[in-house]
């Protein structure tokens, strides 16, 4: 079948990956995802504070490599000005690393969980707030700064007091993920709303 002159041929393009992304990653329903894996897993964690400290590192390592894919996806969702979106793929490596670190040595001490978790925690809670004051294209920036601050704030403690049984370190890192997911779910609604009123 031969295409009359003057009408050009259809082409069908591919969709370049990156824009998948982007277009996947800067939606409210993928941020209310992450919120959800981080609220639920913290949930867990506190109904069940007299699990051995195995299953509190299972589920912890879990939640940081389901954060980390969350991440990494929400990550080109930012503009490259200013870094922000290297900060947001270092923080979703970093979640990587931390949760096959956790997961790698389940019957780790309370100490090496502790620690690892802390450091994690105090480094994305600032990579977080630096992509928050760089990425002046987000609608959501005084949230996503707050959650960068609460993050390292949630390092800090964890790090300057340690605890000496696992029930304790249950308790306090169930809170903080419990916190922390409450703080996502209101940054993925505050998102939505952004969206809407952007809208013509």
């Amino acid at each position: 079948m031969t295409v009359p002159s003057g009408t050009a041929a259809p082409q069908h393009r591919q969709s370049d990956p990156e824009d998948v992304l982007k277009q996947v990653g800067g939606t409210w329903h993928w941020a209310l995802g992450f919120a959800l894996a981080t609220l639920i897993p913290g949930i867990l964690v506190l109904v069940w504070p007299d699990e051995t400290l195995h299953i509190l590192a299972v589920i912890i390592g879990l939640q940081l490599l389901v954060a980390g894919v969350f991440r990494f996806v929400a990550a080109f969702s930012h503009s490259s000005d200013g870094g922000s979106r290297l900060a947001a793929v270092l923080v979703s490596m970093l979640a990587f690393l931390a949760g096959v670190l956790v997961l790698r040595h389940p019957m780790q001490t309370i100490g090496a969980l502790s620690l690892i978790l802390g450091v994690f925690w105090l480094l994305t809670g600032v990579l977080t707030a630096y992509t928050a004051i760089a990425d002046r294209t987000l609608f959501h920036r005084g949230l996503l700064f707050g959650l960068g601050v609460l993050a390292a704030v949630a390092g800090i403690v964890v790090l300057c007091f340690p605890v000496d049984s696992a029930v304790a370190l249950t308790r306090l890192l169930g809170l903080w993920l419990v916190l922390l997911g409450v703080f996502e779910v209101v940054m993925a609604f505050a998102l939505r709303s952004a969206t809407r009123r952007s809208r013509p």
